[in-house]
């Protein structure tokens, strides 16, 4: 009986071990154990993601769709929260803020007025000396003629021109068009960008008090304060840097044109200021036009290299070197982040897109780290 009563207990000591369904078979009391997702919390996270892939998608088509009104609402406010310290040491010396916003849209339109008419002359007579031009550049880019014309050959391969089409001359109408459906919505954007910059610079604050006002909760409205605090800060830093460092490099490259003996060197500097607050793109288009107008000035190939190729050491020095050690790390850009931004806002909002991802990036990164700051964890030694 009592070997009997032994295997009765045994058995039932095995049957309370047996593991449960859905259980894992391992030792209950194990730590490194992790039970499986529920199937609703899975479902659960699918659909957040989901939400938020629709979300951003639709975003992006707004963004796209509104770009006529958006694009120079939206640079005003970047223009205007970096000159907004000017507006407020104004109004500490009793200016108003009207006047300070009109007098500083008015420094701005005459600047980018005096830009226009200096590259307006030169590109101008350049485009009259175009024939000339081009047949100079063939010239020199003799070594060029077979890969061309086997590209040309390739081309004609492939893609065959049909035989059934007609020249036609083009008129002077067909040929104003075009330059009146660029021009008309180019000047009603600038005039909306301009009216919005002086209207954001006069009633920036009470712009402000206005948006506090859309939180209810004490810390929503602290943390809302902080982050346009950060915001402008970091923009005014970054962008008068920036502007600094651009002025100085535009002196160097229109000093070193005049040097090479390349015509205009004043608008060269010009050039070089302005395309450099375009990272990556803005220096190699630089690098194109220095390249093509040393074909042009020069007597030969090697000379036309020189300019360009000073022009990117300097720029690299810029780069790499200089504009670092000058933000140090209170501005820290990940320089991926910075060009998949270049990449996303020049493809939808063209140039003017591109001047301003840096700044979106900017304002993106300062927003994240105060809705989501990041935890200092110590790695072990």
């Amino acid at each position: 009986m009592r070997a009997g009563g032994r295997a009765g207990d045994d058995i039932l000591e095995l049957l309370r071990a047996r593991p449960k369904k859905g259980q894992s078979p391992a030792a209950p009391d194990s730590e490194d154990t992790e039970t499986p997702l529920p199937v609703a919390e899975v479902g659960a996270t699918a659909a957040r993601i989901a939400t938020i892939g629709i979300f951003v998608l639709l975003l992006g088509a707004c963004l796209y769709v509104c770009r006529p009104i958006l694009l120079p609402v939206l640079a005003a406010f970047v223009v205007g929260t970096t000159l907004a310290p000017i507006v407020k040491m104004a109004a500490r010396h009793r200016i108003p803020p009207w006047l300070t916003a009109i007098g500083l849209g008015i420094v701005l339109i005459s600047l980018a007025g005096i830009a226009v008419t200096l590259l307006a002359a030169p590109v101008s007579e350049w485009i009259g000396k175009a024939p000339e031009i081009g047949a100079n550049v063939k010239q020199k880019l003799y070594v060029l003629d077979r890969p061309l014309a086997a590209l040309r050959e390739l081309e004609s391969v492939l893609l065959p021109a049909s035989e059934n089409t007609v020249a036609i001359a083009p008129s002077q109408w067909g040929m104003l068009t075009p330059v009146i459906a660029v021009v008309t919505p180019a000047a009603v954007q600038i005039m909306l960008f301009s009216v919005t910059l002086i209207f954001f610079l006069a009633t920036q604050m009470d712009f402000r008090r206005y948006m506090v006002s859309f939180f209810a909760s004490r810390d929503a409205k602290l943390r809302f304060m902080r982050i346009a605090n950060d915001i402008e800060e970091n923009l005014v830093t970054y962008i008068g840097t920036v502007t600094a460092i651009n002025f100085c490099l535009g002196v160097l490259v229109g000093l070193g044109a005049w040097l090479f003996g390349l015509p205009n060197p004043f608008i060269f500097g010009v050039l070089a200021m302005l395309l450099n607050y375009i990272p990556y793109i803005g220096p190699a288009c630089m690098v194109v036009i220095l390249f093509s107008v040393g074909l042009v000035a020069f007597p030969s190939l090697s000379y036309a290299l020189v300019p360009p190729a000073a022009f990117i050491a300097l720029a690299t020095l810029e780069g790499q070197a200089v504009t670092p050690t000058v933000l140090g790390r209170r501005i820290e850009l990940n320089p991926l982040v910075v060009l998949l931004a270049l990449a996303f806002w020049a493809w939808l909002w063209g140039p003017v897109g591109a001047f301003l991802a840096v700044p979106f990036t900017i304002v993106g990164m300062v927003t994240l780290n105060h809705l989501f700051p990041q935890d200092e964890t110590k790695l072990p030694g």
